[in-house]
């Protein structure tokens, strides 16, 4: 025989025959020889201190009156979740089965949870998502202010999501979640080689601002939103491009786009994106355009050049014929033109003069013509 002893944090289990005989509390007992009866009797000692219980043979072991006593049953269907707590510390979070947990442990507790309604809502949450196995239980979605989240369940839209933290139990189906910035955005819309009505091919930028004005609508109308948006900004300005000129199309590009911004709002509209701006960032014309543009501009400036020399050279002859004219009318005002005229010209002279009668004019020819004696 051979003495077996349980202490005080022990459990034994005993077995013949590989069959569980009975639980044995602490205590001394006495067992026969291993080397005759290896097979027949065996007791397995079990440290009560862990005080979740797991056994290949838990099921048979439950159904004994007096595992009752031991024991701590949990049993939860596919609904239900437990948080098992000890001296108030959260020990692990439970899903579907059988589990089992020593009643050596008096300070155990266990809070069976229905998860029908899918969104987990706990004073303690906090301290729940720290645990190890939160990860693989729960389902966590963090907000932020600027943003909407749409959770789908199964493929339909279960519930819009405000800022904050949203917890979920996993299992109860496929649960996406969907995050819809409210901000305003901008669409580049780069690189669109478009021919304009006169035949000209062009590379057009185009920028779009935006923002999402119904969340739902935006991820479940399209797939998509921003390559929708995207898609209708194209069509609108190669419509609009493909009707205009090049000089119409650089004479008024805020025209253009404005006639995009009305086209592609009143689409967007349909799957709930607001259109705020739009303008075109650059026109990019072909290596030869641009040189046959720059000739057509430097002769426009040069033609316009000459024309305006030209009005000056009028306005300069008309203002001189009407002097004449002035003059000619009036030879007081004519002398005393030539008198300021003989002041410029002999200005810094030191000389005197004594006029007689007659013209100056033809006074100062008489004394230049006049040979010397």
């Amino acid at each position: 025989m051979i003495l077996q002893r349980i202490r005080q944090h022990e459990r034994g289990l005993l077995f013949r025959y590989g069959d569980f005989v009975r639980i044995l509390a602490p205590g001394r007992y006495w067992t026969p020889s291993r080397l005759f009866t290896r097979r027949r009797t065996r007791v397995e000692v079990v440290n009560t201190l862990k005080p979740r219980f797991d056994h290949e043979l838990l099921e048979v072991i439950a159904r004994q009156p007096e595992a009752q006593d031991e024991l701590l049953i949990v049993e939860l269907n596919d609904d239900q979740r437990a948080l098992v707590w000890k001296d108030e510390r959260l020990v692990e979070i439970l899903g579907p089965g059988r589990h089992a947990y020593w009643k050596a442990n008096s300070s155990l507790r266990v809070e069976i949870i229905n998860i029908e309604s899918i969104r987990f809502e706990h004073p303690r949450l906090d301290v729940i998502l720290e645990n190890a196995d939160a990860s693989k239980r729960l389902f966590t979605i963090y907000v932020d202010p600027s943003e909407d989240v749409l959770l789908f369940r199964n493929g339909r839209l279960m519930e819009r999501l405000g800022e904050g933290r949203h917890v979920f139990w996993t299992g109860t189906g496929r649960l996406i979640p969907r995050a819809v910035d409210r901000r305003e955005q901008v669409l580049d819309v780069s690189g669109q080689e478009i021919m304009a009505k006169d035949k000209v091919t062009l590379r057009v930028n185009l920028l779009v601002g935006y923002r999402v004005s119904n969340p739902v609508e935006a991820v479940t109308v399209v797939s998509d939103f921003s390559q929708a948006l995207y898609r209708e900004s194209q069509l609108a300005l190669r419509s609009a491009i493909g009707t205009r000129t090049l000089d119409e199309l650089l004479s008024d590009k805020e025209s253009i786009g404005d006639e995009v911004k009305t086209v592609i709002a009143r689409r967007a509209s349909e799957f709930g994106v607001s259109v705020r701006s739009v303008g075109l960032r650059d026109i990019i014309l072909p290596g030869e355009m641009k040189l046959i543009l720059n000739q057509v501009i430097t002769a426009e400036k040069e033609a316009q050049a000459n024309l305006i020399r030209r009005r000056e050279e009028t306005a300069a002859a008309r203002s001189q014929a009407n002097t004449a004219k002035l003059l000619a009318d009036n030879p007081v005002l004519a002398r005393m033109k030539e008198l300021e005229a003989l002041q410029s010209i002999l200005q810094g002279a030191k000389s005197t003069f004594v006029f007689g009668s007659g013209e100056l004019t033809g006074q100062i020819r008489r004394l230049i013509d006049q040979e010397p004696n």
